[in-house]
């Protein structure tokens, strides 16, 4: 018995569709509450978790207390500060525009 190939390509598309609801982020029960220090993580604290996410990801492979994101944060603003200072430290794709 031969299986059709459209058969197999939409249980392969409904397989892809199903893992990539599974690996979708929750949402973040701490958004707007304040963490050990009593203060919310906003904007400015997001970019300067944006610009140490390099070293902030090496320190954390080796240590269960540090964290590369605030999860106490603002919401939106954090997380345009953070975005905003990941591009700025990587570069941005600024570079690759350039012209030679």
């Amino acid at each position: 018995m031969k299986i059709p190939l459209l058969a197999v390509l939409g249980l392969f598309l409904v397989f892809t569709l199903c893992f990539a609801a599974g690996c979708a982020a929750g949402p973040n029960l701490f958004r707007n509450s304040p963490g050990t220090n009593g203060s919310v993580a906003g904007f400015w604290l997001g970019l300067w978790h944006g610009f140490i996410l390099p070293f902030a990801f090496v320190v954390s492979l080796f240590n269960d207390k540090v964290t590369i994101y605030e999860v106490h944060n603002a919401g939106a603003w954090y997380n345009f500060g953070f975005l905003l200072g990941a591009a700025m430290i990587w570069g941005g794709g600024g570079a690759s525009a350039r012209r030679r």
